[in-house]
């Protein structure tokens, strides 16, 4: 298995000091996007292999915790709308990762299950979010993981 170099590109160049950014230092969203950035890459370098999407991982992950989920209760624990989720789960069908069919409950709805092979590569997934995780966490302690979660919860909640 080849090792590959960690992810250490930034979005955009570094500075000497918070001087050259000027006011947009000053700017929340900024750093956010800026950390969005660095964490995006270094998950899609550390998912290469599997070939998924951030969004896809949520999915056969929620999928998985929830089984028998209907695309609409995917989509509203997801917080994506309904075209999107119907997407994703359409590639993941096509992957052999999911199976829809009709709910027993309920006839109108489509009821999504991990096929065995969606589990497998859920199993490969969570290993590799095990290993971005520790990346991402590496950068705090373990009180301001905590805080920087309840911080960004309050942005999307």
């Amino acid at each position: 298995m080849s090792t590959r170099k960690e992810t250490t590109a930034y979005t955009t160049p570094r500075v000497a000091d918070d001087e050259e950014l000027g006011d947009i230092h000053e700017i929340v969203g900024f750093h956010i996007r800026l950390a969005y950035g660095t964490a995006y890459r270094h998950f899609m370098e550390t998912f290469s292999d599997l070939g998924l999407t951030q969004k896809q991982v949520s999915v056969l992950w929620l999928v998985d915790d929830h089984p028998d989920i209907s695309q609409s209760g995917l989509a509203n624990l997801i917080r994506m709308d309904r075209a999107t989720t119907m997407a994703i789960v359409k590639r993941l069908e096509a992957r052999g990762y999911l199976t829809r069919w009709r709910s027993s409950t309920d006839g109108r709805k489509l009821a999504l299950n991990l096929t065995a092979c969606g589990g497998d590569v859920l199993t490969a997934a969570k290993a590799a979010i095990r290993k971005h995780e520790r990346w991402l966490k590496s950068r705090f302690t373990r009180k301001e993981v905590q805080t920087l979660i309840e911080l960004l919860t309050r942005i999307h909640e």
